[in-house]
């Protein structure tokens, strides 16, 4: 959207470096204003009516565009998919000690995929895979929800929390 002749707009709204309003001309007009200034006419509001153009340094105006951007960018929050693996003989000992490990992971705001993974003939049980999965649930339906049901993909059984909103 720089200094262009494809503004084909008979008028054009201008607003200065510093701001100000000078006013609805024509686009040629504006463009040797601008170029009086050494500065660029750049279109910043095509769909207006008429559409608005700004006389400004261009490079600075990128250069501002790209900080807000950045600075937006800093703002977001990365959820990450944190994974923790179970088998169908989980014992109860280390099933408390990964369920606890989870709620400690949807607590951060992250989301947890919980897998039971089969070996061998292991895979005839599927009722195994889903006891376990349907009790990691219950136990941590107070600080997540479940994103995607018990599924099997493969050799293993899988589900995702995320966790809940405040």
């Amino acid at each position: 959207m720089r200094v262009n002749e494809r503004i084909r707009a008979r008028e054009i709204r201008v607003i200065d470096d510093e701001g100000k309003q000078l006013g609805i001309m024509s686009p040629q007009q504006a463009l040797d204003l601008a170029r009086s200034r050494d500065l660029d006419l750049v279109e910043v509001a095509p769909q207006a009516n008429p559409p608005v153009c700004r006389i400004i340094d261009f490079g600075k105006y990128l250069y501002e565009q790209k900080k807000r951007a950045h600075e937006a960018k800093k703002k977001q929050v990365v959820i990450e998919v944190k994974e923790i693996k179970f088998r169908p003989a989980t014992d109860d000992h280390d099933y408390n000690f990964k369920m606890k490990h989870a709620a400690e992971i949807l607590r951060d705001g992250n989301k947890v995929k919980a897998t039971v993974r089969f070996k061998g003939r292991e895979i005839t049980h599927k009722e195994l895979g889903v006891q376990l999965l349907d009790r990691l649930t219950q136990d941590l339906a107070d600080c997540g929800i479940v994103e995607f049901r018990p599924r099997l993909e493969g050799m293993q059984m899988m589900v995702v929390f995320a966790p809940k909103k405040s």
